[in-house]
């Protein structure tokens, strides 16, 4: 086995340039493969972070029968007393937050946008007070300031604020349903512009004051939900019979981030399976280049190969000793791909890419506004590091396989 180790050594230093050109080869599969992973898990990393931090929260309370009919955002489908469920939980060292979702047509007058016109727009009530326990919007404010209890204002989405034109102290004007049927016109004052990192959010947001919707649209106290905020670390959905359990039979259900997230997630998964596909096509190339130079090598060097055979060496110790060879070239290609891919994996996740060129009219899915931040993935370091041997040993038996079905005659002729 020295021997043929020996041997296969020799040959890798013998044709070096065929050698490096090869392992370059492998190493530029193997380091797309670590980078394109490393982004696309940073991608969801940060995706579900947004998500939990400006939309759905870790854990949501809700009617009974609201969920299926969210679309409608009804009003009359809410929680009665959802100070009471607040306080119960917050007994229990859980941190929670009402709000009121509210469906509606943003009316736009020409005296202060130019022109006069109206859209729909979902407003979300929020409790001042303890949203930011539970939300990140406070650290979002560009302009202007957050709000406060009971006031006729309204905080913006930068992305909304330049599509309508608004400004710090523009007035709007949102006609809602109210409790009960009724109409209302409410008239707002926009004091805070915020630059949410979650594109999705920050095209729509609008937000007012949660007393100030429970005035205007006759709530009476209620909320439409309740959002609950859990470690970072905690496994959510585990977490949820406790909670479900204080509720104490009200006509009440608990539901996690990623029941609310179904779509985001269902997209992520097909976004996996699109770019394992391309993935495998990095190796598939990768390894055509290495059975195409294995092959060269074999055939180049059939006149050799008919010597090992006259002079004793068993086919398999020749097979061997090629599919060594190959190794060795993997084993070179691999080392230089996760150099390179650590190296990539440096830049990606210290200054990312920035897509938010495209990020503000298009909307491909994920939670992100524009730059692109990978994270480390350990795990694919080192199954790229030894697929790239694997993979560079195994295509090296076709080519060497076919060169030994020659007869050992056939071989010394050879030219």
């Amino acid at each position: 086995m020295k021997f043929l180790i020996t041997f296969a050594f020799k040959n890798l230093t013998r044709y070096k340039r065929r050698t490096l050109i090869t392992a370059g080869a492998i190493a530029v599969g193997i380091m797309m493969y670590i980078f394109i992973d490393a982004m696309l898990m940073g991608a969801e990393y940060e995706s579900v972070r947004n998500l939990k931090w400006y939309e759905t929260a870790s854990a949501r309370i809700l009617n009974d029968e609201y969920w299926e009919n969210r679309q409608q955002l009804p009003l009359d489908l809410s929680i009665s007393d959802p100070d009471k469920i607040i306080d119960r939980l917050d007994e229990n060292g859980i941190i929670a937050t009402k709000r009121i979702s509210i469906g509606g047509d943003l009316i736009l007058s020409s005296q202060e946008f130019g022109e006069d016109g109206n859209l729909p727009v979902t407003v979300t009530a929020i409790d001042p007070s303890t949203d930011n326990e539970v939300f990140h919007y406070a650290d979002t404010l560009i302009e202007g300031r957050f709000l406060e209890q009971d006031e006729d204002a309204a905080l913006i989405g930068s992305w909304f604020a330049e599509d309508i034109g608004a400004k710090i102290g523009s007035w709007v004007t949102v006609l809602a349903r109210g409790n009960g049927g009724f109409y209302e016109a409410i008239d707002l004052e926009i004091v805070g512009i915020l630059n949410c990192p979650n594109p999705n959010v920050n095209r729509t947001l609008l937000m007012i004051p949660f007393d100030t919707a429970d005035y205007y649209l006759a709530m009476d106290g209620a909320a439409t939900e309740i959002n609950i905020k859990l470690s970072d670390l905690a496994d959510v959905d585990a977490e949820l019979p406790a909670i479900q359990e204080l509720l104490n039979g009200d006509d009440l259900t608990v539901m996690s981030w990623t029941a609310m997230a179904r779509d985001y997630l269902a997209l992520a998964e097909a976004k996996r399976g699109g770019t394992g596909m391309i993935l495998f096509l990095i190796f598939i190339i990768a390894a055509v280049g290495i059975s195409n130079t294995m092959l060269m090598a074999i055939f180049e060097r059939v006149r050799e190969l008919g010597m090992m055979r006259s002079l004793g060496m068993s086919d398999a110790k020749i097979r061997i000793a090629f599919m060594l060879e190959a190794a060795g070239i993997g084993l070179l290609g691999s080392i230089m791909g996760v150099i390179l891919g650590i190296v990539a994996d440096f830049f990606i996740i210290n200054v990312g890419i920035d897509f938010s060129f495209i990020m503000r009219d298009m909307d491909i899915g994920y939670r992100i506004q524009g730059i692109f931040r990978g994270a480390w993935n350990p795990g694919t370091i080192v199954i790229a590091f030894f697929a790239g041997i694997l993979i560079s040993t195994l295509v090296a038996y076709l080519p060497t396989n076919r060169a030994l079905k020659m007869d050992i005659p056939s071989c010394l002729r050879h030219q």
